[in-house]
């Protein structure tokens, strides 16, 4: 009690004065109210960590380090704790250790939770704890995360790197994460990799290997292309940096000619660069608004812009976003052809974000689609956006990897210490229906030889009555369904995923109009947001057999149908994980030949 009375004395009399007001938060530290909201935290760093209380729908405020009079770094964003405290989220200090330093905490009121909140901590618990996180997607340790950066592949490892805000469950503070993995299934965190600086935040980009030396840092140098994005009292302005890491992507220098590529367009983001063997030149495509523009250079540094794509192709419901351009092979020929893929939001078939993509030629500076009058979709559930490619992946690949998440409702959904997760990697081709060239995306080879405990269900038939399927008694909500069905007849064949609080996930064939159709309107929690309860219908020209592959991860459900022509991803939140299949059909019935169920780890 003589703590609690100091403070208000303090406080009360600094008031009366016309004085700071002061509190003695804890012994090693001390709190100054100034006025308009700006606080100083004084302390003598002891840990690695200032725990920061964060609440997500609090205001922003502003955090910085201050050392003898200099602010170190960049202002960033943190949404402290003024009511409640959802999570907390590490500040370092490990830099700042023995020394004496200020934190400047700005647009906080003197009243807020946060200031009784505040921890110092030799550590930061990084486990994977919630009950929706993911087993076998990839997600943050900690923090926010959008949209797949910078991918590329070397020496055996996977490189991931994301948009990340580290200091909140929400958009903001852009980053580069990074994550590695050497089997595209489980992932180790490496930290930031590319953080803000004077030319503003760090927005969505690619990396490449620069295998000759063409810009001059060095022989197999990785080097990494992103978005400048800075706020100005003029205007908001986006402008395409680089840098490059001389230790395989663990640590970048930022190049000193930043930024290398700038335009007057509001929207000018998300470069994808890529070697053109043909020409022997490097090639940037970049999103503009509501097309992409294609850039050319010998040297990463200088480049010229060669072409424009889009108007009067796809869809425009939304700014055009992240684009990718690769070379795909067509199944069954020696053909290939150029896939550019690009995400929009809004637009999608069902609402919010989704990824669209074109089929064509590209002659190292312009790229034609064949199929001018069709949009193409790569997803047909909510949950798949920001898709884009490893660069350099190996024997030939074409890996996707997407967001998996939609910008109507990713800042609000049921999670806390981080937010988001992404889908599994997929490996693309092209097949040809009637004249006509789409993408199939399977699920990466190295998702099977995650498969763990194995439960077949034995054959049997379903008729108007329907069986309910137990699955494997330790599940966790993390499997991999594997189905074959011959029909017999049956115009509608329906199924779903429930568990025992009557929570579900509905799926159907509807073989009359030849689509398989999803609903999560009672999969769980789903009132964080109007647009969540959704249904959502893919095409599928299938007849007599079908083949369907389902990846439950907790919080997601993907559906890839008959090899990967038609996916599907949708988020779901249940209270518990679905342990029960439940089959129906009309009066015709079908058979259900192949029922497995692979527990993923």
């Amino acid at each position: 009690m003589r703590k609690y009375a100091y403070t208000i004395k303090v406080t009360l009399l600094g008031l009366f004065l016309g004085l700071t007001s002061v509190v003695q938060a804890d012994s090693s530290w001390t709190i100054r109210h100034l006025v308009c909201e700006q606080n100083i935290v004084s302390l003598d760093v002891t840990e690695d960590y200032l725990l920061l209380p964060i609440q997500d729908d609090a205001p922003e405020g502003k955090i910085c380090v201050v050392k003898d009079n200099e602010q170190k770094g960049t202002l960033m964003n943190v949404r402290l704790a003024r009511e409640r405290v959802d999570s907390y989220f590490p500040f370092a200090l490990s830099a700042y250790k023995g020394q004496h330093i200020s934190i400047e905490i700005q647009g906080v009121p003197e009243t807020a939770l946060c200031w009784k909140e505040l921890k110092l901590s030799g550590s930061f618990d990084m486990a994977n704890k919630e009950s929706f996180r993911p087993v076998y997607h990839h997600t943050p340790a900690y923090g926010w995360m959008n949209d797949p950066n910078g991918m590329f592949y070397k020496d055996g490892v996977y490189h991931l790197y994301f948009q990340y805000n580290p200091y909140g469950s929400v958009w903001g503070n852009m980053h580069w994460g990074h994550s590695t993995s050497t089997d595209l299934m489980h992932w180790k965190f490496e930290g930031c990799a590319i953080v803000p600086d004077a030319w503003g935040a760090i927005f969505s980009g690619s990396c490449v290997v620069d295998h000759e030396n063409t810009a001059g840092f060095g022989k197999e140098a990785v080097v990494a292309f992103y978005t400048s994005a800075k706020s100005t009292p003029w205007g908001d302005i986006q402008m395409q940096s680089m840098a490059y890491s001389l230790d395989n992507g663990k640590t970048f220098t930022k190049y000193e000619g930043n930024p290398i590529l700038t335009s007057s367009e509001k929207d000018f983001r998300d470069p994808k660069v890529f070697w053109y063997a043909p020409g022997k030149h490097w090639v940037m495509i970049l999103a503009v608004g509501q097309h992409m523009e294609i850039y050319s250079s010998v040297n990463l540094k200088e480049w010229k812009k060669e072409s424009e794509f889009g108007a009067m192709q796809g869809a425009h419901g939304g700014v055009w976003e992240c684009p990718d351009l690769v070379e795909i092979p067509v199944e069954g020929t020696r053909e290939k052809k150029w896939v550019l893929i690009c995400n929009l939001n809004p637009g999608g078939p069902f609402g919010g974000s989704a990824a669209q993509y074109f089929v064509g030629s590209f002659d190292g500076k312009k790229f034609v689609n064949e199929s001018p009058t069709q949009t193409k979709w790569m997803d047909w559930g909510k949950d798949n956006y920001a898709t884009v490619t490893w660069n350099n992946a190996p024997d030939g690949r074409c890996i996707a990897l997407g967001w998996m998440s939609n910008w109507q409702y990713a800042n609000n959904v049921p999670t806390r210490q981080y937010r988001s997760a992404n889908t599994l990697a997929r490996d693309l081709t092209l097949y040809r229906e009637g004249q006509e060239l789409y993408l199939k995306s399977t699920p990466s080879v190295e998702v099977k030889k995650a498969r763990g405990k194995k439960v077949s269900i034995p054959s049997f038939r379903v008729s108007e009555k329907h069986e309910i399927v137990n699955l494997f008694e330790d599940n966790q909500g993390a499997y991999e369904v594997e189905i074959l069905i011959q029909n017999a007849g049956a115009s509608k064949i329906a199924f779903c995923l429930l568990n025992d609080k009557g929570e579900k996930v509905s799926m159907y064939y509807d073989l009359n109009r030849k689509q398989f159709v999803m609903d999560r309107s009672e999969s769980g929690t789903v009132d964080f947001s109007k647009d969540f309860p959704a249904v959502t219908v893919a095409p599928a020209n299938v007849d007599k057999e079908l083949t369907l592959r389902l990846f439950v991860d907790r919080s997601s459900i993907e559906a890839f149908g008959e090899d990967g022509k038609f996916v599907m991803t949708n988020l779901v939140f249940p209270s518990q994980p679905y342990v029960k299949m439940c089959f129906e059909a009309d009066k015709n019935g079908y058979a259900v030949k192949t029922l497995n169920v692979y527990k993923l780890q």
